[in-house]
């Protein structure tokens, strides 16, 4: 899906620490999957080079062909998109935490969700929670650029290492975070979550080492 560019407002002030303060950010064009990368599309990714299966591959409650992939850890997302690169000839890589956030919200500068401000519990009426995996792709209402599964589905790996104090002296130009550090960003809601349905400026990060079942990631293309 295509993502103009232009200024978004990212972060929130009723978060956690580090998901303020609120501020705008300006974000250049770019293009951005629908739904995170699935088992079906890793496969090819798996058969084309022979890179070990994530955990949980063979498991049924995530290996039908159009759930998300999970337990992919950070350096195997951008292995997957550096492979799409040079099978495509075009440039792919994992989103930036300000792109994620800029697609995510879909043009709604200042809703708590993707969809908008609707409770979760409206939205999704008749989900049954806790849910028992990662619910196949296209979950959930799209947003206003068309994107799905933002929230509820699972935390999706981006570019940047965290550092919780970043928005504090972010830069105004597409930010790509701190140059170094020991966790990579995450962002939205998860299905493992007794809530699953995670506002769209909350952040989350984990070592980029680590595998788990509600972690996927998708793909941004830039040319």
């Amino acid at each position: 899906m295509e993502i103009p560019a232009g200024k978004v407002w990212i972060g929130w002030e009723d978060g956690l620490p580090g998901e303020g303060p609120r501020h705008p950010v300006m974000v250049d064009w770019f293009l951005i999957a629908r739904t995170p990368v699935t088992n079906a599309e890793y496969a090819r990714f798996v058969e084309a080079t022979h890179v070990a299966r994530p955990p949980f591959w063979d498991n049924p409650r995530f290996s039908t062909p159009e759930q998300p992939v999970v337990g992919v850890n950070w350096v195997e997302a951008a292995a997957y998109c550096e492979w799409l690169t040079v099978t495509t000839g075009e440039s792919h890589r994992i989103p930036t935490e300000a792109e994620w956030e800029k697609a995510a919200r879909g043009g709604r500068d200042g809703c708590r969700y993707p969809w908008g401000n609707d409770k979760p519990e409206a939205v999704f009426a008749g989900v049954t929670l806790p849910l028992p995996g990662p619910p196949e792709v296209g979950w959930g209402p799209p947003n206003g650029h068309g994107l799905t599964d933002l929230s509820g589905s699972c935390h999706e790996w981006c570019m940047d290492w965290y550092e919780e104090g970043y928005y504090l002296a972010s830069p105004t130009l597409n930010p790509h975070g701190p140059l170094a550090g020991t966790r990579r960003v995450s962002r939205g809601g998860a299905w493992r979550h007794q809530v699953p349905w995670s506002p769209v400026a909350h952040r989350s990060s984990i070592p980029p080492k680590l595998r788990y079942s509600d972690y996927s990631f998708r793909v941004v293309r830039l040319d």
